[in-house]
């Protein structure tokens, strides 16, 4: 009768200690999911929003250059929803819906339509044509030395992108073709950049030479 005691109360003392490891095991996986949400998911969400709206519109009105476009863009999606599990975002992020623009009917210009000069950036670090005002600048996901894409000027064109926010700026060449302004790529983009965004909201984007 004692010996049957002792052996219960052994199996009654692991069984504890079995418990207390689980419980301890349930401590440390779940505080170890939290510790990966170091991104701010705002900004991932944002980023991830606006190109899956760059994406929908080249789909809804598509033109020579769309697949090499919505090619570019979704290398982006993809960096970025690799961001956003590492970072633990959970909110369903969709593009907002397009409709499919109807061309007027088009008619003979009376005269050559005129191209409106370029501004000169502001002084003191002006080295080039203001070009593209108000154009918010991302990054397009390619490897690579700091390069840059644009829909706007030709492969070569050198251009010139300042951070507003942080006074940051890199000059790049254009080497790909996009549908923006102005993407630019990895190494680029994080020369420049704010820690935690992937949008630059306030760029001065210059044409150099």
């Amino acid at each position: 009768m004692y010996r049957r005691n002792r052996t219960s109360g052994r199996a009654r003392k692991l069984l504890i200690g079995v418990a207390a490891a689980t419980l301890a095991g349930g401590a440390f996986a779940v505080s170890t999911g939290m510790s990966s949400a170091g991104e701010n998911c705002a900004g991932l969400d944002g980023a991830l929003r606006n190109n899956l709206d760059f994406i929908a519109g080249q789909r809804a009105n598509p033109d020579a250059l769309s697949d090499a476009r919505i090619a570019n863009r979704q290398a982006v999606v993809d960096l970025i929803n690799q961001r956003r599990a590492a970072a633990g975002c959970t909110g369903n992020v969709q593009a907002a819906p397009t409709k499919a623009a109807t061309k007027p009917p088009t008619k003979a210009p009376a005269q050559a339509p005129t191209k409106a000069a370029p501004t000169k950036a502001p002084a003191g670090g002006a080295t080039g044509d203001v070009v593209c005002k108000g154009s918010t600048v991302t990054l397009s996901g390619e490897a690579g030395a700091p390069a840059a894409s644009s829909g706007t000027f030709p492969i070569g064109t050198t251009l010139k992108v300042t951070n507003l926010d942080n006074n940051k700026s890199i000059t790049v060449k254009v080497a790909t073709p996009s549908g923006s302004c102005v993407l630019l790529n990895n190494a680029a983009f994080e020369e420049v950049r704010e820690a935690g965004k992937f949008l630059i909201r306030r760029a001065v984007i210059e044409r150099v030479g």
